[in-house]
């Protein structure tokens, strides 16, 4: 019987010359992106934390190191009222915005004709631009012929200060940003109806389950990953927003809707002021305050999302 020789394995050298061609290889593949990241998201990163620890002079140039004090700088009473405005900002925008798309897309389940047309209606805010919008919404809002008021004084309601006092002015920007995010967050959750097995429902029917059970035992669970997604993404914008708050109040009355982005232009932009190390030192904050409600929102929410 002849010996079975088993096969040599490569050589050493061979074996490095292998994976040396294959991390070049791969790293070529990779350059396009990297060179992308570099540019567009590591550089502006790290000149933010360079100009976060410099004072700056007239017209916007680094010309000494200061450190943490931008920082410090921070722990006032001014710069917490900035922080909590952006929360109730937040909030104001994130809950009507999904609660309110997730009943639209509900309320349009029950529809047996024009569903799409519909669908079409409510999703037609997101063409919209947010200067667009704005400008729609500061007709509806103006003191002298708001569209709004004329609405209440036909039924003898008294008027609104929708956009010049310090109590109504951030929810008014709030209900232009819910208009204009609500048709985004329609697609996103008809999508997810659309996704859900028929079966399901019709097996849910036979268990006696209609109407409101049936959407908020059957439909609504279903809905976990693109209401997580929705929420997510809703919160993100909701703090990145700027141009309604520019347009509609400029981060007045008495800075009752400066939110931090505001204020980071407030501090960049505006007035001349060019003081870009504040600004920076404030565009970092957001940046972690992105980071943590994100962190947060996959710590808790993701847990309870169930993926068919």
């Amino acid at each position: 019987m002849a010996d079975v020789h088993p096969q040599n394995p490569a050589p050493p050298r061979r074996r490095r010359r292998e994976r040396g061609r294959e991390a070049t290889l791969a790293w070529a593949f990779l350059a396009p992106s990297v060179a992308v990241f570099a540019l567009f998201l590591a550089y502006p990163l790290g000149r933010t934390v360079y100009l976060s620890m410099h004072g700056n002079d007239i017209i916007g140039r680094p010309n000494r190191f200061v450190g943490l004090s931008h920082f410090a700088e921070m722990a006032t009473p001014e710069f917490g009222g900035v922080l909590l405005t952006t929360l109730l900002f937040t909030l104001g925008v994130v809950v009507p915005g999904v609660v309110g798309a997730l009943v639209v897309v509900l309320l349009l389940e029950g529809v047996i004709r024009g569903q799409r047309l519909l669908r079409g209606a409510f999703a037609l805010p997101f063409a919209f631009s947010v200067a667009s919008a704005s400008v729609i919404f500061s007709v509806f809002y103006s003191p002298g012929n708001s569209v709004l008021n004329g609405i209440l004084y036909r039924f003898g309601l008294d008027q609104v200060p929708w956009l010049t006092s310090q109590e109504m002015a951030l929810w008014s920007v709030c209900i232009t940003t819910v208009w204009m995010n609500l048709g985004y967050g329609v697609l996103v959750l008809a999508a997810g109806i659309g996704s859900i097995p028929k079966e399901v429902n019709e097996a849910a029917r036979i268990d006696g389950a209609t109407g409101v059970r049936l959407a908020w035992d059957v439909t609504v669970p279903m809905l976990g990953p693109q209401l997580f997604f929705l929420i997510v993404i809703s919160t993100i914008n909701a703090l990145q927003s700027f141009g309604q708050i520019h347009i509609l109040t400029g981060g007045g009355p008495v800075g009752s809707t400066t939110t931090l982005v505001y204020s980071i232009y407030q501090y960049a932009f505006a007035y001349g002021t060019s003081d870009f190390g504040r600004a920076s030192a404030q565009a970092l904050v957001l940046l972690v305050v992105v980071l943590v409600c994100t962190a947060i929102q996959f710590g808790v929410l993701e847990r309870k999302v169930h993926y068919a």
